[in-house]
């Protein structure tokens, strides 16, 4: 299951791209904000409590540098894991940066999967219309439906990579914690800058802060 639902949830986001060639209108932002939400209050009521009772030392330095990671990953990406999405659609080339970029954090991210099945949810749920919103401008460009064939293949199998690099039997358990505390730093990057960006002309938003509360109680009822 860790390996096949985050390819699934790609896939999924790919043909909702292909049929409905949605833009990036209410509906994605919606989705992206129920998936921040919950991704976020799976990470902070489950996966930080855990890797804290674990008792390994300088699991806040971890966390900080799991932070500073996401944004260097962003200034490659430009915000691409939250759904900031900027390229330029004369381009007939993979985007190459983008997609070392969203590589690195999709192993990251899968790591602590096999541990977690309530992550799981929460990163499946988050990669659906990630997988929508890079979809839809890939093929709105220029690049041909080969290379944005594998460009998906890719970006679908890193994650499944980071869950498969986990069970080998070379990691220490402080390494491992180590690992997921990074990854904790990232994750929370991630759903809080999906939350917490203005809204359009800083005005409250009833449906969104709806969806986000939908997302915090699913999470917490898990």
């Amino acid at each position: 299951m860790i390996f096949i639902l985050p390819i699934a949830a790609v896939l999924l986001g790919f043909l909702i791209a292909i049929i409905f060639k949605p833009a990036i209108n209410n509906a994605v932002k919606l989705l992206l904000a129920f998936s921040g939400a919950f991704l976020l209050s799976i990470t902070i009521f489950e996966f930080l409590p855990n890797l804290y009772a674990s008792g390994s030392d300088n699991i806040g330095i971890y966390i900080m540098a799991g932070l500073l990671l996401q944004i260097l990953l962003e200034f490659l990406s430009r915000g691409a894991e939250h759904g900031h999405l900027h390229l330029d659609e004369n381009t007939k080339t993979i985007p190459w940066l983008l997609l070392i970029s969203l590589s690195v954090h999709c192993a990251f991210e899968g790591f602590p999967l096999s541990d977690n099945r309530d992550l799981l949810y929460g990163i499946v749920v988050h990669k659906i219309p990630i997988a929508i919103i890079i979809s839809s401008f890939l093929l709105a460009s220029n690049i041909s439906k080969i290379q944005i064939a594998l460009f998906l293949l890719a970006f679908s199998l890193m994650t499944p990579l980071g869950s498969y690099l986990a069970t080998l039997n070379f990691w220490t358990e402080s390494l491992k914690n180590s690992i997921n505390a990074l990854v904790v730093g990232v994750l929370l990057h991630v759903s809080t800058t999906i939350l917490f960006e203005s809204s359009k002309n800083h005005q409250f938003n009833a449906t969104k802060f709806a969806v986000i509360l939908l997302g915090i109680a699913i999470a917490y009822i898990l």
